[in-house]
């Protein structure tokens, strides 16, 4: 199934996609109050997604709206948490190899992650703020996974059985920012706060099992800014499986309805991979670009870089470095 969040101008509501029209799930399901985002879905039953399924199934009459006259919201509006992971080697050894270095045995062992503000999550075709500090704002073209259910210390042999489904995550990242935080030893922090991506839809994961292999998703993924194609990639050549980067979350924690679990970024999927690749026009982000992620099996995530603020207080990198010296993630 195709899962979204939607608004026909009377705020956000949840639905699913059936041919080109929207239908309603709060009215196919006969919920008391309003699901207002996908995340209201998943806490509503543990077994959501079958319910939908079923609902559909029985031909059980709704109000739907064509796909063309809603407007696209992020799949959930506010998550929980967001949890993002670092498992492409391509993309991980590509900024140590800028300095010299190795990936270190720790990035093999473990599924490595940080937490990004679920505050600041933007839908498709919204315009995403350009960091008023930074003048290195780069993407990352992302996979991620939208928990279904609760919990605690979930194996990794389970962990597919939590995962509602799949969309398209774009990390935006100020490198600048980045680069003293790194220099420092803690974060990502400003240098990812600004925004966070995520849609166009949510493909549920009986949808995708066509492309997972080895508990990965085998996707195509492109990048294009302005139209112009700046990235080429496989989804399928995560290090850490997707039930890897489950367990780790839960490990000793817990994991519930909504939350997002990025992949990291698809090996070649920033400005920096692009520049050393195939695409040596790549340049760091500016008001206006218009970037598209596209994902086999999921669609477009398109959004465009808004005007840079004025900033009051002036947290702009000042040391000399060498370019795409910043470590990144």
């Amino acid at each position: 199934m195709k899962l979204l969040t939607y608004d026909a101008g009377a705020g956000p509501r949840a639905g699913v996609l059936v041919d080109d029209r929207v239908v309603d799930l709060s009215a196919l399901l006969g919920t008391r109050e309003t699901l207002r985002d996908l995340r209201a879905l998943l806490e509503w039953a543990d077994d959501a997604v079958e319910r939908v399924h079923a609902a559909l199934a029985s031909g059980r009459p709704a109000p739907s709206v064509p796909l063309a006259r809603v407007r696209l919201r992020a799949p959930v509006l506010q998550p929980p948490t967001v949890r993002d992971f670092f498992a492409y080697e391509a993309h991980a050894a590509h900024w140590r190899q800028l300095r010299g270095e190795t990936l270190p045995e720790a990035w093999y062992r473990l599924p490595i992650f940080y937490f990004s503000n679920p505050l600041c999550i933007a839908g498709p075709d919204d315009e995403v703020p350009h960091p008023s500090a930074s003048d290195q704002l780069d993407y990352e073209l992302e996979l991620a996974a939208v928990i279904g259910r609760e919990g605690r210390d979930v194996a990794e042999a389970e962990a597919l059985d939590y995962i509602a489904g799949f969309t398209i995550l774009c990390d935006w990242s100020a490198r600048d920012l980045q680069r003293d935080e790194s220099q420092v030893g803690l974060g990502p922090a400003k240098g990812k706060d600004f925004a966070t991506s995520l849609g166009p839809l949510l493909i549920t994961s009986d949808e995708l099992a066509p492309y997972l292999r080895d508990g990965r998703l085998a996707v195509r993924c492109r990048l294009r800014v302005n139209g112009e194609l700046w990235m080429e990639g496989d989804g399928g050549t995560m290090h850490h499986s997707w039930g890897a980067l489950i367990e780790r979350a839960a490990h000793d924690s817990r994991i519930v309805p909504g939350d997002v679990i990025g992949s990291g970024t698809v090996g070649g999927g920033t400005v920096s991979e692009a520049r050393h690749g195939r695409y040596p026009q790549a340049r760091y982000l500016q008001a206006g670009d218009v970037v598209e992620l596209e994902v086999e099996g999921i669609g477009v995530l398109r959004n465009r870089i808004g005007p840079k603020r004025r900033a009051d207080t002036d947290y702009r990198y000042r040391a000399p470095a060498p370019a795409d010296s910043g470590g990144a993630r």
